[in-house]
């Protein structure tokens, strides 16, 4: 699949000296509100401007993620999977079992969708956070006011099978088909990394299917346009996956940063391959011996990046806490037990000044409640 490599042949490049004004928000169109559909004016608005001491650093170390081939001996790839997950707490995984035409057409079909006409998407935009499908721009989570440079198409997918994509877009006219093999296989690849998981921290086989991971499948189609000033904003904010797994079908265009040891490192990602991170849910669960990880995306100058979350989420009303296996007298729990839809509402805002400075902890955010 050459095309993966280097700039995708749908991936535009423009003036640096162009974007949009999103700021002032009365009287303008639906898709206005877009930055890949707006007016473009000559500097960024200030509303997506950082004060100094919350920018992106000029430079950032870049880091090969561990690679784990999926295709090897189950004993070496829970090892490989439990190592890179505590060491980093992000890793790729190739032979992965998603076929590469579903890969490539997922991608095609998400960046057809952003150069469709205005029109034919105004009528998916939402500020609703509740609603299942829809398009918005900057990011889901309460940040006080700072913006984001970023678009999403935000789908659901229930599984088994149900009716969540009858409300998908119906254009482009291939997208459902693509989407819905693209989830299906992509979820599968999930479930077996859980297994893996399981086995390899002790517990059975199982103990994360059911409820736990059993609620809608949620895909983030991100399109971050080209920026005009990619050292004073970001594409997303510092934060930590509130779900159990997410699964990233990576632009070949970097973007992708994760917080190590004090500091950020750029992702490199490699040809075909998925980057994964637990979500809190993982972290919960193993009562701190997994770590949901801080990661942020910046943007760049003159390069439209298109990539796909999948997350695999639990169920609304299932009730998660540390797993008895994890816990003693000398290591009592750490984390509250709350109901999935209890903690989405507490863990619902990013502090951009503390996450900057890698310092957000989930048993502290638990602790503030």
């Amino acid at each position: 699949m050459a095309r993966r490599h280097g700039r995708r042949p749908h991936e535009s490049t423009v003036s640096a000296s162009f974007t949009v004004h999103l700021c002032s928000r009365a009287g303008c169109p639906t898709m206005e509100k877009m930055l890949h559909s707006a007016p473009i004016q000559a500097t960024l608005p200030d509303c997506f401007i950082f004060p100094a001491d919350k920018r992106p650093p000029a430079t950032a170390a870049a880091l090969s993620l561990p690679i784990v081939d999926l295709s090897r001996s189950r004993d070496e790839v829970r090892r490989a999977i439990l190592d890179a997950g505590k060491e980093i707490g992000f890793f790729q995984v190739v032979n992965h079992g998603v076929s590469k035409q579903a890969m490539q057409d997922m991608e095609d079909v998400c960046q057809e969708f952003f150069r469709l006409p205005p029109a034919d998407k105004a009528g998916l935009y939402s500020e609703d956070t509740q609603k299942a499908t829809r398009i918005y721009s900057s990011t889901m989570f309460e940040t006080g006011g700072e913006r984001y440079w970023r678009d999403c198409l935000r789908l659901a997918c229930s599984f088994p099978a149900g009716d969540s994509a009858m409300d998908w877009p119906e254009k482009p006219r291939r997208l459902r088909e693509v989407v819905e093999r693209f989830t299906v296989q992509t979820r599968g690849m999930g479930m077996e990394i859980l297994r893996l998981l399981c086995e390899g921290l002790g517990l059975r086989h199982n103990y994360l299917e059911g409820d736990i991971s059993g609620g809608d499948v949620v895909l983030h189609v991100n399109h971050y346009p080209p920026c005009p000033d990619p050292s004073t904003t970001l594409g997303l904010p510092p934060h930590c996956d509130r779900n159990l797994l997410t699964l990233l079908l990576p632009s070949m265009v970097p973007g992708l940063e994760v917080a190590y040891k004090g500091d950020w490192i750029k992702v490199q990602p490699a040809p075909d391959a998925f980057v994964v991170n637990f979500g809190c849910q993982l972290e919960v669960v193993t009562n701190g011996l997994l770590k949901s990880i801080e990661h942020r995306v910046v943007t760049n100058l003159g390069v439209a990046r298109t990539t796909v979350a999948t997350f695999i989420m639990p169920t609304t009303d299932c009730l998660i806490g540390p797993a008895g296996e994890f816990l003693s007298e000398e290591n009592p729990p750490c984390y509250r037990t709350l109901t999935f839809g209890e903690f989405k509402r507490i863990y619902s805002v990013v502090k951009l000044g503390s996450s900057l400075n890698l310092t957000t902890n989930l048993k502290n955010v638990q602790k503030e409640i």
